[in-house]
C-alpha cells in the first residue's frame, strides 16, 4: 500500500493528513455529556488501535496537547506499527506574571521536549491572547520561538484568529507553520470561509488546517471535499476519529479526493432509503 502524500514543514517530511486528538481526550465541542462519554470510552488501548491505523497507512504525525495518557497510547501504537510518530504538540503556559510556577514557559516547554515534540505550536489560548490588532504584531512571539528553538523543537503557532497568520508573516516571525481553523460550515471561524481560504493561499509557510468536519457537524465526504479541494499542495488537514474504522474511512476518502475520484464508500442503510436501491 502506497504512502499517504507528504509535504515538507521546517525541513521535516510530514503526511498531509494529521491525526487529531480531540476525540481521544474529550473535547467534543458538543456538550459536557459527550465530553464525558469520550473520556470514559477512549482507553489507552482504543486510542492506540486508532493511531495504529494511521501509522499503517503512512500517516505518522499526531497533533495534541501535553498528555501523558495520550503519549502512552502513541508509544503503544508505534510498537504495534513498527514506526515512529511525529509529535506536533500545542502547550499552553503563563503569559502574565503571578501564575503557577510550574506553568511558566520554560518548564512547560521542557515538558514538551520531554514528550518528544518535533513541532511546538503554543496553543490558541496563548497565541490569540498575544495578538495586537492595533499594531499588527504578536507580542513576545520572538521570545517564545527562541525558547522553543533552544530546546531543539520547530516553532509554529496555533490560532483561531486569521490575523495570526498575517501578522506572523508581516513581521517575519520565526514560524514554520500555523494551525488554522478551516471548514465549510464556518464553525468557530471568526471570518467567512472565503477569507480564510485567501489567507491560507497567501501564507508564507505550510498551513495545518483543523476541524474539517466542524466537530462532527459535517459529513466526512462533505467536509473533506471542501478542504482538500481548496488548500494548497503544501498544506495539511488534521482530523480526529473515534474508532479504527472511522480512521480508515477518512483516509480512504482523503485519498479519493486528492486523486479527484468519486468516493466509493459504503453508505448508511436505513428503511427510508430502501426505495433508492
Amino acid at each position: 500500500m502506497s504512502e499517504f502524500p507528504r509535504t515538507i514543514v521546517g525541513g521535516v517530511s510530514l503526511p498531509r493528513l494529521i491525526a487529531g486528538t480531540n476525540w481521544f481526550l474529550g473535547y467534543s465541542h458538543t456538550s459536557t455529556a459527550k465530553d464525558d462519554f469520550i473520556k470514559e470510552h477512549q482507553t489507552r488501548e482504543r486510542i492506540a488501535a486508532i493511531l495504529t491505523v494511521f501509522l499503517e497507512r503512512g500517516i505518522d504525525a499526531v497533533m495534541a496537547p501535553l498528555s501523558p495518557h495520550l503519549e502512552h497510547a502513541i508509544q503503544q501504537a508505534e510498537d504495534r506499527a513498527g514506526r515512529g510518530m511525529i509529535r506536533i504538540l500545542t502547550p499552553s503556559f503563563n503569559i502574565t506574571p503571578g501564575g503557577d510556577p510550574a506553568n511558566e514557559p520554560e518548564p512547560v516547554l521542557d515538558r514538551t521536549r520531554e514528550l518528544g515534540a518535533t513541532f511546538c505550536l503554543p496553543h490558541q489560548c496563548v497565541t490569540d491572547a498575544l495578538i495586537d490588532r492595533m499594531t499588527h504584531k504578536i507580542r513576545d512571539i520572538d521570545k517564545y520561538t527562541r525558547l522553543i528553538r533552544e530546546r531543539g523543537m520547530i516553532p509554529g503557532l496555533s490560532t483561531h484568529m486569521p490575523e495570526a497568520v498575517v501578522y506572523a508573516d508581516q513581521t517575519g516571525a520565526d514560524i514554520a507553520t500555523y494551525i488554522q481553523l478551516y471548514n465549510a460550515a464556518g464553525f468557530l471561524m471568526q471570518v467567512e470561509a472565503d477569507w480564510v481560504m485567501k489567507i491560507i493561499h497567501e501564507a508564507k509557510n505550510p498551513v495545518m488546517t483543523i476541524k474539517p468536519l466542524a466537530a462532527g457537524r459535517l459529513l466526512p465526504v462533505v467536509g473533506l471535499a471542501f478542504v482538500w479541494n481548496t488548500i494548497r499542495e503544501q498544506d495539511m488537514v488534521t482530523i480526529g476519529t473515534t474508532t479504527p474504522d472511522e480512521a480508515r474511512e477518512v483516509i480512504d476518502l482523503s485519498l479519493d479526493m486528492l486523486s479527484r475520484r468519486a468516493p466509493d464508500i459504503k453508505l448508511q442503510a436505513t428503511r427510508s432509503k430502501a426505495s433508492l436501491v
